[in-house]
């Protein structure tokens, strides 16, 4: 699908698994992912979210 990148491209993009990048679509977490059928399209123009469990400079254990 043309402008959107795939869970493995997201992951290298920002440097993190690809488990952590399913479990922040699955969240609702990065804006404009759909699922189609079992894959993952993510917006070529999404952004990383941040790290929510840090607090203050600190982590929080979920």
């Amino acid at each position: 699908m043309k402008g959107y990148i795939t869970v493995q491209d997201a992951a290298e993009k920002w440097n993190i698994t690809i488990r952590r990048v399913q479990a922040l679509c699955a969240k609702g977490r990065i804006e404009g992912a759909t699922k189609h059928a079992s894959v993952w399209a993510i917006p070529e123009s999404a952004e990383k979210p941040s790290d929510a469990r840090i607090v203050s400079g600190k982590y929080k254990k979920e």
